[in-house]
Order: C-alpha cells, then sequence, then structure tokens
C-alpha cells in the first residue's frame, strides 16, 4: 500500500508538471512570473555594503511620471542593496536645500535633476566637494558633464522634440499648440523648441501653472475656442493629456491631442483612438539606471557614457503600438 501511494504521488506529480507546462505561455507564465518577483522581494542579488543613495527630483505632487521613475529605482534598489531615500520639491530653491540635507546626511551617492540647472549649481558642488558622486536624471543633459555629474541619463529634450515634429508633418498637422506647464523648466523649453525647429507648421506656445488642472483645462479650451485652426495640442507630460482631451471637447475642436511621456490612461487613450501619440522616454529605466551605475561606481569605478548623456529616448507611441505595452503600464514601468 505504501509503495502504491508513493507511485500515486509520483504519477499526479507528473501530470501536475505537463498541466503547468501546457499553460506557461499564457497564464501560467505570468503567474511564475508573479511568484518569482514576489520571492525575490526585498532580497539584494549581491553582497556589497549597503550604501544609501539619495534621489532628489523637481517633481511635484501627483504627478505619475515620477511615480515610475521611483519604481525602477527602488527595483534596482533591492538587487543592489541599497538603501534607497527619495525626495523632490517643484520649487528649485527648495529642491537644492534637500540636495544640500543629503549632502548633510554623508549619503554614498545623489542622483539629482536639473530642470533649473542655475538653482542647482552650487548644492551640485557641495555634494561632489564632500566626495559623493552625483548622477543627474531625466533633465539637465547640456549641463550635466559642466556640473561635475558622473553621467547624465535620460532623453535629448531637443531631439525628443524634433521626432515631435517630424511626426506632426506625417500627419499633415499645420498649426500646433505647445502647452507648458512649469515654468523656468529649460527642458520643457527645449521640447517646445525642438518641435519648432521640424515643423513645418505653425507652433505657438501656452504656458499653464501645472498644479492647477482646471486653470489648465480653461487656458487651452480658451485657445482652441479662439483659434479653430489649431489642429494638434502637444501636452509635456502625460497627465496634462486627458485634461487637453477634455479641453477640446469642451471648445468643440478637432485638433488632435499628443502628448510626452506615457502612463497606462495614455496607454488607454492611444488605443481607443482619444490620443494621437505619446513620446516615451522610459522613465522606470531612468530611475533603474541612476541607481545601477551609481552602485556600478562605488563597486567597480564603472561610467557609462563616455562624457555623452545615456540616452533613454525618445520613442514614438502611436495606437499600432499601444496593446503591445498595455501590460506594462499598468504595473507601473511604462
Amino acid at each position: 500500500m505504501a509503495r502504491f501511494r508513493t507511485w500515486v504521488g509520483i504519477a499526479l506529480a507528473g501530470a501536475l508538471s505537463v498541466s503547468l507546462a501546457a499553460c506557461s505561455s499564457t497564464g501560467g507564465k505570468r503567474a511564475e512570473d508573479a511568484r518569482k518577483a514576489a520571492a525575490a522581494q526585498g532580497r539584494a542579488a549581491v553582497n556589497t555594503p549597503r550604501w544609501t543613495f539619495a534621489m532628489i527630483t523637481h517633481s511635484g505632487d501627483g504627478d505619475t511620471f515620477w511615480d515610475i521613475v521611483q519604481s525602477g529605482a527602488k527595483q534596482a534598489a533591492v538587487k543592489d542593496n541599497i538603501n534607497f531615500l527619495y525626495s523632490h520639491d517643484d520649487e528649485a530653491q527648495q529642491q537644492a536645500q534637500l540636495v544640500d540635507a543629503a549632502v548633510d546626511k554623508k549619503v554614498d551617492g545623489i542622483i539629482v535633476t536639473l530642470a533649473k540647472p542655475d538653482a542647482m549649481k552650487t548644492a551640485v558642488a557641495r555634494a561632489e566637494k564632500a566626495g559623493i558622486p552625483v548622477i543627474t536624471v531625466n533633465s539637465g543633459s547640456q549641463e550635466s558633464k559642466a556640473f561635475g555629474a558622473l553621467t547624465h541619463i535620460g532623453q535629448d529634450e531637443t531631439i525628443a522634440g524634433e521626432a515631435v515634429g517630424d511626426e506632426l508633418n506625417k500627419r499633415g498637422k499645420k498649426k500646433a499648440l505647445c502647452v507648458l506647464h512649469e515654468q523656468g523648466n529649460v527642458g520643457h523649453e527645449q521640447r517646445c523648441d525642438g518641435v519648432a525647429k521640424t515643423f513645418h507648421g505653425t507652433l505657438r506656445k501656452l504656458y499653464v501653472n501645472g498644479t492647477n488642472m482646471p486653470d489648465v483645462q480653461s487656458a487651452i479650451e480658451a485657445k482652441l475656442q479662439a483659434d479653430k485652426s489649431i489642429d494638434s495640442v502637444v501636452t509635456l507630460g502625460a497627465p496634462y493629456a486627458d485634461t487637453a482631451v477634455k479641453a477640446r471637447t469642451d471648445a468643440g475642436s478637432k485638433a488632435e491631442i499628443d502628448t510626452f511621456d506615457l502612463n497606462a490612461k495614455v496607454a488607454a487613450s492611444l488605443k481607443d483612438g482619444t490620443l494621437g501619440f505619446a513620446v516615451d522616454q522610459q522613465p522606470y529605466l531612468q530611475g533603474y539606471q541612476a541607481v545601477d551605475l551609481l552602485w556600478l561606481y562605488k563597486y567597480n569605478g564603472d561610467v557609462l557614457g563616455g562624457g555623452k548623456p545615456v540616452l533613454t529616448g525618445p520613442q514614438i507611441i502611436t495606437k499600432d503600438q499601444a496593446s503591445a505595452l498595455a501590460e506594462y503600464t499598468e504595473r507601473g514601468t511604462r
């Protein structure tokens, strides 16, 4: 009887293995991947010291883009046995003070954005004087090397803008509105200027207060009502795309809404045709690579880029690619 039970157990185990293998290409594989991810949560893949890295960005409250950046950074921090600290402020002076605070804590590495580089220069210099390696991310590619950072990770904002101008040309657009939601952000200016450089039509800039969505909507709506010839609205962040769509509806406009950056809402709107296209700069990759490269520098003296930015974009995403990215945007990694 004991031998019979043993053979039954073996048979059942074999049958279970076959059934799991049969479904591994669909839900079974995803479930297995999820189990592996859960098992790895909180476990470092290295035995290097538990260094502390601080990321300080110019993000305002509630910006989903920076949630994705953090997601990548935190995942790399788990793998690299890093104590990861995140802080942000959309006021440049306050952001600089946060960098100073990280220096005072004697962190082992700093990741910082340079949306308003003039206000950040002294703080970054103080970090380097203290012997803390710095990597710039997302904004500030032109200033990064001059400020003494190891490298910059992100997209070239001018090149990204030029890609948008080319795409508008392909779509036959003649008059575009570029909506800047953060005045003083050099990256935003570079994006719009890049669009103007390659766009064969007319481009107008619209400055709005990005912290007040009702005001953003009313400002875009007023422009569309006043000028029915505007056939494209380009927003510079994913959260503003949906607001622009609402403004278009209320204005009775037929303008196409296009946007920089990607999130789950943008992917869904691309898929159903509410949006024309999006420019993805892969924020998850920016966060992940920033932490990983700091770890590589601390562990092995490695630096990427050869004095040039490490580019994570741009990639033009249209309706055709939206479905394939839906799974990634839903989990918060694209």
